[in-house]
């Protein structure tokens, strides 16, 4: 990627981001994107449709290894979580406001379709790297899409409790729901 182009995404990723952790999307204005990224209307309509294609485009960014399966998946102990799901809960966590109004009842059903194919995907790399699969009667990518929801049911659940409570709990509860 060019790298100007490279630098209109990313400011305008984190304007779109700072800005969608305070209020739903379809209250902001590309007006006020653009203007906090510092770029012209332009250049937001040169890579983006509008501002949802932006906020999923940039909640895909977030994630970093912190949501990817590294290598495969080793359950030495079935009672407790496996560490990768704690550091996907972590991620959410670090993110919630901005999850909060993503995922919310105002938020953006495109934005979180496309949370949920991510998750989807990230949970079907899981189940091919792991060694041993709890199901082998299912495809995989029925398993990956059930496993995906329960995750996501428990992740939208938990980002609404006030206090939130810890990304551990979090974890501990996906994993109770898919275990």
């Amino acid at each position: 990627m060019d790298p100007r182009a490279r630098h209109t995404r990313s400011v305008l990723f984190k304007a779109v981001l700072a800005l969608a952790a305070d209020r739903p999307i379809g209250e902001i204005p590309v007006t006020e994107i653009v203007t906090r990224a510092g770029v012209n209307r332009s250049s937001f309509y040169q890579h983006f449709t509008d501002r949802e294609e932006l906020l999923a485009s940039a909640l895909e960014s977030l994630e970093t290894e912190a949501a990817r399966p590294q290598e495969p998946v080793h359950l030495n102990d079935s009672t407790k979580p496996p560490t990768e799901l704690v550091r996907f809960a972590r991620h959410f966590a670090e993110h919630a406001d901005l999850y909060r109004q993503a995922l919310g009842p105002h938020g953006s059903a495109r934005v979180a379709s496309r949370v949920r194919a991510r998750t989807i995907a990230i949970v079907q790399e899981g189940i091919e790297r792991s060694p041993v699969r709890r199901n082998t009667e299912l495809p995989v990518e029925v398993e990956a899409a059930g496993t995906a929801g329960a995750i996501l049911g428990v992740i939208e659940f938990w980002l609404s409790q006030d206090p939130l409570p810890s990304p551990e709990v979090a974890a501990d509860w996906m994993w109770g729901s898919i275990a």
